[in-house]
């Protein structure tokens, strides 16, 4: 790594700066940490000449400084401020003390350490996620400029909690759009994949290395704990179930059986073997198979559940596809009511950020209306405390659970 982006608070006023336009550090002021291409006077201090990741210090269009930031000038994000405090060096100790601050959150929450420790922007650090596995941790730096500092990340982490392993789980597509390759890497310790996790109770594998995104969604965690509480005596079928959070927890909750369904034959194997881990695979169905046509062919041969999860991954992830993606949750929730006994459970989830709360509401009840059902919502769910909000940042907010009791329209 360069010396230059281990920058101590006496050489802070050598950073170059860049400066927005008239008005558009209002976003800043309220607490927001982005800049976009477009709120940047380019003629007072152009974006080219910065290299990917470089550190800057974020002016006012009067000159007032604002906080330094890291900068892409190819990315539509250009800038995204780490500190508002200009005397703070960016290095190691600047790390530690974000991080105590996400661990002294987490350890109030949670018992036992299997957790998201690092949720980007919510927890001043923008552009990295790291969650923890007991001790080993699974990071992501999803941005040119957490990139080019995450060196000081992983020491922090040694220096903090000093992990058995930490794996560099650099795939995510957020990636692309910063111009960065993507790769996987075991950068302290031998991992024995994969790695066991508790949640609710229940007992699961994770392969950080080959699983999806880190391995594991901890976001879900309440969402799953109500559901076990609610499936006692019943069929439930989980759709996009991956690696079994969902069932195996509806399994450990007392449900007569559970039908996992999911395209992938590697998730669907871990969730087997959680099933075992848990003593409830013999009431637990794993198939692969397309959903769509899962639920199909399930909605011919007259096949009913008392409760269907819908938690597929994001349909979304462009505000141009919002469209094409909102036809395709309607679709997949019409199916999902389609194949429920009378009085019937629909648990539906979406983590795209374009599909609005509010969107997800309606769509569901313009489906449960023009199928002639009455549907209520007796609970309305977000993600774990582990992924807190920011209350500037709208974008930390995108995870919508709806719980929906479902039956004859009255």
């Amino acid at each position: 790594m360069s010396d230059y982006f281990s920058i101590s608070a006496t050489v802070m006023s050598q950073l170059p700066s860049i400066r927005l336009k008239k008005n558009e550090e209002r976003r800043l002021r309220g607490g927001h940490s982005w800049i976009f291409s477009n709120e940047v006077d380019v003629s007072a201090t152009p974006l080219k000449p910065f290299g990917a990741g470089e550190l800057a210090i974020v002016e006012s269009w009067r000159g007032q400084a604002l906080g330094v930031a890291y900068v892409n000038p190819a990315s539509l994000i250009c800038a995204r401020l780490l500190t508002r405090d200009l005397h703070a060096g960016i290095d190691r100790i600047f790390f530690e003390r974000r991080l105590r601050r996400a661990l002294q959150l987490r350890e109030r929450l949670y018992s036992r350490p299997y957790y998201r420790l690092v949720y980007g922007e919510s927890d001043g650090l923008p552009g990295a996620v790291v969650d923890r596995f007991g001790d080993v941790f699974v990071v992501q730096t999803n941005t040119a400029g957490m990139e080019t500092l995450q060196g000081h990340l992983i020491a922090a982490l040694e220096t903090l909690i000093s992990p058995r392993s930490i794996v560099l789980k650099n795939t995510s597509s957020l990636r692309a759009l910063e111009g960065l390759e993507t790769y996987t890497s075991v950068v302290r310790g031998a991992l024995e994949s994969p790695v066991e996790i508790e949640e609710n109770g229940a007992r699961f594998l994770v392969d950080p290395v080959g699983g999806q995104k880190t391995g594991w969604f901890f976001d879900h965690r309440e969402s799953r704990a109500v559901l076990a509480k609610l499936s006692n005596g019943i069929r439930v079928l989980d759709l996009f179930s991956y690696t079994g959070a969902w069932g195996v927890q509806a399994a450990l909750g007392g449900a007569a059986s559970v039908d996992c369904v999911d395209g992938s034959e590697a998730a669907l194997r871990l969730a087997e073997e959680n099933g075992g881990l848990n003593g409830v695979a013999d009431k637990m169905r794993f198939v692969k198979d397309d959903v769509f046509e899962f639920l199909k062919r399930a909605r011919e041969e007259r096949q009913r559940y008392d409760v269907v999860v819908v938690d597929p991954p994001a349909l979304i992830k462009r505000k141009k596809d919002v469209g094409q993606g909102v036809e395709a949750y309607r679709r997949l929730n019409q199916g999902a009511i389609q194949v429920l006994a009378p009085g019937g459970i629909l648990v539906s989830a979406s983590c795209s950020f374009h599909l609005q709360r509010e969107s997800l509401h309606d769509l569901l009840r313009a489906t449960g209306r023009s199928m002639d059902r009455h549907l209520v919502f007796f609970r309305r769910g977000g993600q774990a405390p582990d992924h807190p909000v920011h209350p500037a940042i709208p974008e930390t907010d995108y995870l919508k659970t709806f719980f929906c009791h479902i039956g004859e329209t009255l």
